[in-house]
This record gives structure tokens, C-alpha cells and sequence, in this order.
């Protein structure tokens, strides 16, 4: 059977995100099963027998469509080629079977695979495995389960095709990684403030201090401080998609709703391609928990479910276009097309727009000179690991900033929560008042605004106002989350739909009242959740009326790809 082989330590920095898909530990036997002779057979009639010899390499990290292998005889090793060398990862034997998540993503491979003893290897083409995992049931679940338990173990040992070496006081930096961490890819992550062979890596690629933080991806090509956009083209996050191609149905935003109707619609065998300005997850995305989701009584972290729902959405034939914003909507004919920030037009039959809305950010006169730098618009393990045992301030009265403030009392010496509203019942969960206030760790300050943040390059301290005293004191913090308010991402829909007074979309019954100016162009009424152009539809915090909840964004966008069929239907 395989036998895993995971070796070397764990990242340089010690920085070992929790993984997308489970916070348990991993299942050796389920990460690497033997098959049986029964499901080797089911496996062979959908692919072909192809003899290997010792030292052939099967596939390079980068490698787009890699075929699928179980080993009939023989043996192969997973390797990562890195700066000093190949690590392995692991031998595959007889009945053992290659592969991980870019098997269903469709994306690049991240390690080196080569043959160490000859045999008869059987081999599937991507599209073979697909139907394959389609029609059985018993394969899909041990090959899904397999592919997601590999990309945790690579994700937690630090071995991918991507190195990233930054300092924790560079923005940048940390947008590489979250963008990482939160697209699941796994890489290496050197602190160069703290790895003192940090001067030896920059000198052997030239690099000076002014071009941090630097990435090498496949062990080769050298970024210095890339764009996320640079970052996905060098991995090849979107070579695999067809942009010209039209598709049935296009979902701009992979938060939540977006990813419900991924799921559903690709289940249902429309072509789907998702467009995705960051990654996975939105808003929630950066939840440290979600506690009242239904069926997790534990709760679960925001980036474990958008990792579970994007692997649910890519198994059934869903795309993901990440690091791409849509910055117009061509509305005069259909199909539309969505354009890109690259210019590329995409077009679509059918539209969900799912984006969202982003953190209103408060009236300081030098806030986005901190952004990054010891402001913050989300509390995931990454930021809480640059916190250590500090003080820190959470800023915001919703569920978002409640459960910030309880992930971050874990670690943080003590967590401030700034209120402009008297109470928090309005505004956040009961159970997590109850958390705070019974928290010795959190300082609730009601009636309380920042004013003021000071610092050189990286946040020093904070100023803020108490309302009810009148009183205004500054203090020595270095961390700041800032969790106020939501506006909707629609400056691109402009002159296409119907917006409320606050830009967000207005959708079905409401749209008499509110058309702005627009004609509906159908004998039949809009749907729920259609926007002023037929076929278009808005779903979860983006549209307007939305219930700002988890559960109801993943309702709505379960309930479009109904409507959108019915849109279909009248084409």
C-alpha cells in the first residue's frame, strides 16, 4: 500500500495556518488507502494501462491536466524540489493512487512525481477521473477524502511549489499570505526579520530590502513584491479556464452565497464559473468561528467552510477565476459579458452576483497608512500570530467583531472593544454578548470611537474618544480590527441595475418601487432575487433587504440557480 512520507520541519517561521478544510488531526489511512481489488478493477475501465520505468518523470510541479495514477505494480515518490534540494513527500507502492486537490481544482501540480521502480500503472486523463467520481459513489468519497487530507498535510508541513519571504512588518507581506493561506495553496512562508539565513537567500537572488516581500514559485521564478495578480499568473491559479469561453452561469463573489450557488448549479449540471477579486469565503471568510451555523455545533472557522464548499463546488465542475475583479457589466445584450480588470470579456448567459460588501472604514485622517501595517479588516490566525501576547482593540459591534474579540482573548494580553452604539443586543448574537461579558480578557467600551492613530511606519498607539465621560486618552497599541459597517461592492453595475439609496441591489417585488428610472423589459414579473435585468440575479450581503447572516446568504444562493434555470429556460 502508499506509505506517506512526510519529512523536514515545519515552516521556517513556525507559521503553520489551520488548515481550510479540518482542524482535526490527519487520518494516515484515509490520506493514503490501499484500494481493493473490486475498486481497482471500477478504476480501470475508465482509464488505460501504461507500463513506467524507474526514473521517469510523470509530472513537474506546474504541470497542467496531470493524469490520475493507481499503481498496479511498481512504485513512484512525490517529491517538492526547494532552495537546497528535493523533499520527499511521499512513495506511492501498489494500490496506492497519486494526486490531491489540483486533481478537481484543475490547477497546476505542486510537486515532482517520478517513478522508482518499473510497472504497469493505470492512467486517467482529469476528465476520465470526473466521470469517474461522478458515477461512483464509493471511489468519489474515498478520492475526495484522500485529495483534501494531502492538501492539509501540505499545508501544514510548509511543502508547496511557492516560497514567500517577507517580514511581519510589511503590508504587502501579509496580503501575500493571507492570500494564500486563504486560497489554500500550500507554500513556505521565511520571517526574515527572524531567519538568520534570511541575508544568504537575498543574495543569491539579488534582492534588496526595497524589494520585500519576494516569492519564487516553482523553484525558479523570482517575484519581487508581486501583486496578487502577479502572484496567481506565476502559480498558474487560472491557466486552466477558458475565458471566452460562454458560460451558462457566471457568479461574481466566492463568500458564501456565492459558493452555495456554485455548488448547486454545477450539481445540476450547469457550466459555472465563479470570479473572485481575493479568495474564498468573503467576509466570513475571515471569521475565526461561526458558531451558529446550522449542523456545526461546534462551530466552524469561516476559512474551513469556504474550503469545504469551494472542493463541494470544483468536484462537481464548478471554475474559480481568483485575483480578478470585474470592473464593468456589458447590459445591452445577451449573452452578457463581464469585464475584467485585465480587459478580457467574459460572457454569460446568466449572472449571480454575489460580492458582497467590505468594512466601511472610519473618518481617520491616516488610517490606510497603517492598513496592514497594525490595522487590520479581519481576525484570522495569521494576525493573531503578529499580535503575540499584546494588547489590542476591536472595533465594531457586530457578530464579526464579537467573534474577533473572542478568537483574539486566546492570545492576546487583553482585547478592547469600541462601541459607537449604548448596547450590544442590537447589533450581535445573545451567546456572544455572554461570551464578552464574561470574558476577564475583554474591556467592553460602549459609546467609545477612535480619533486618532499615530505611529512611524507601523502603528504605535491609538486615540480614542469615550462619549459618555467626554474623555479622550491614548494608548499603546499596536493592533487594531476594524469590523464597522458594511457597503456594497456595485460601483461596477452603474447604469446597468437598480440600486437602493446605499448602492445596494434591489431585486424582485421591490424593484417597482425603486426601479431608478428603469423599465422592466418582460411580459412575465422579475423573480425573487432578479435584478432589473432579466437573468441577472443579486444574492446575500450585497443585495438589498439582505438578512446579514450566513445561513440566509447560503439560502439565497441555493434558491438563484432555481430562478437562474427558469431564466435559462426563456432563451
Amino acid at each position: 500500500m502508499s506509505s506517506p512520507v512526510i519529512i523536514g520541519p515545519l515552516n521556517p517561521s513556525g507559521d503553520n495556518p489551520a488548515p481550510m478544510f479540518s482542524s482535526g488531526p490527519v487520518n494516515q489511512q484515509h490520506a493514503f488507502p490501499a484500494l481493493t481489488p473490486s475498486q481497482i478493477e471500477h478504476v480501470r475501465a475508465f482509464g488505460k494501462v501504461r507500463k513506467v520505468e524507474a526514473g521517469e518523470i510523470l509530472f513537474e510541479p506546474g504541470d497542467m491536466t496531470v493524469p490520475f495514477f493507481v499503481l498496479l505494480s511498481g512504485s513512484m515518490e512525490i517529491v517538492q524540489p526547494g532552495l537546497h534540494g528535493e523533499r520527499l513527500i511521499v512513495t506511492h507502492q501498489a494500490a496506492g493512487f497519486t494526486g490531491e486537490m489540483t486533481m478537481i481544482s484543475g490547477r497546476g501540480a505542486l510537486a515532482r512525481g517520478r517513478v522508482t521502480a518499473p510497472g504497469d500503472f493505470i492512467e486517467l486523463s482529469p476528465e476520465e477521473l470526473r466521470n469517474l467520481v461522478t458515477r461512483d459513489a464509493e471511489l468519489s468519497e474515498i478520492f475526495m477524502r484522500a485529495f483534501i487530507l494531502r492538501r492539509i498535510l501540505l499545508i501544514s508541513s510548509g511543502q508547496g511549489n511557492v516560497i514567500l519571504m517577507g517580514s511581519q512588518h510589511s503590508a504587502k507581506t501579509l496580503q501575500l499570505r493571507e492570500f494564500l493561506s486563504r486560497n489554500g495553496h500550500p507554500h513556505t512562508y521565511i520571517d526574515l526579520d527572524t531567519d538568520t539565513g534570511a541575508q544568504e537567500l537575498l543574495d543569491r537572488f539579488l534582492v534588496t530590502a526595497a524589494e520585500i516581500p519576494v516569492v519564487i514559485c516553482n523553484g525558479a521564478t523570482v517575484l519581487r513584491s508581486p501583486s496578487m495578480q502577479e502572484l496567481a499568473k506565476c502559480l498558474g491559479l487560472n491557466a486552466h479556464i477558458v475565458q471566452s469561453q460562454v458560460r451558462d452561469l457566471v457568479i461574481v463573489g466566492a463568500g458564501p452565497a456565492g459558493l452555495a450557488a456554485a455548488v448547486y448549479g454545477a450539481s445540476e449540471g450547469l457550466d459555472v464559473l465563479m470570479i473572485e477579486t481575493e479568495s474564498p469565503g468573503g467576509q466570513a471568510g475571515s471569521s475565526s468561528r461561526i458558531e451558529n451555523y446550522l449542523g456545526f455545533p461546534t462551530g466552524i472557522s469561516g476559512l474551513e467552510l469556504a474550503g469545504r464548499a469551494s472542493a463541494q463546488a470544483q468536484k462537481f465542475g464548478a471554475k474559480m477565476l481568483v485575483a480578478s475583479s470585474v470592473v464593468r457589466l456589458n447590459c445591452d445584450r445577451r449573452p452578457y459579458e463581464l469585464v475584467l480588470d485585465d480587459g478580457q470579456a467574459i460572457p454569460a448567459r446568466a449572472v449571480i452576483i454575489a460580492s458582497g460588501a467590505r468594512y466601511n472604514k472610519p473618518q481617520i485622517e491616516n488610517l490606510e497608512k497603517f492598513e496592514g501595517q497594525g490595522v487590520y479588516y479581519g481576525a484570522t490566525f495569521i494576525e493573531s500570530q503578529l499580535c503575540g501576547n499584546e494588547e489590542v482593540a476591536v472595533v465594531g459591534g457586530g457578530n464579526s467583531a464579537g467573534q474577533a474579540a473572542v478568537f483574539l482573548s486566546q492570545t492576546a494580553g487583553k482585547v478592547h472593544i469600541l462601541v459607537r452604539s449604548g448596547k450590544l443586543a442590537d447589533t450581535m448574537s445573545r451567546y456572544l454578548i455572554q461570551r464578552i461579558e464574561e470574558n476577564p480578557a475583554i474591556d467592553l467600551r460602549c459609546r467609545t470611537e477612535v480619533i486618532g492613530m499615530e505611529g512611524d511606519t507601523q502603528l504605535e498607539q491609538v486615540t480614542w474618544l469615550d462619549k459618555n465621560t467626554g474623555e479622550t486618552s491614548t494608548h499603546a497599541l499596536r493592533h487594531v480590527f476594524i469590523m464597522t459597517g458594511a457597503s456594497p461592492r456595485t460601483d461596477w453595475l452603474q447604469g446597468c441595475l437598480a440600486l437602493d439609496s446605499k448602492g445596494f441591489i434591489v431585486t424582485g417585488r421591490d424593484l417597482d418601487a425603486a426601479a431608478g428610472g428603469r423599465t422592466w423589459p418582460l411580459a412575465r414579473p422579475p423573480l425573487m432575487l432578479e435584478t432589473s435585468l432579466p437573468g441577472v440575479f443579486a444574492v446575500g450581503d450585497v443585495r438589498s433587504g439582505s438578512v446579514k447572516r450566513v445561513a440566509s446568504a447560503v439560502g439565497e444562493g441555493s434558491i438563484a440557480i432555481y430562478l437562474v434555470h427558469r431564466a435559462l429556460a426563456e432563451m
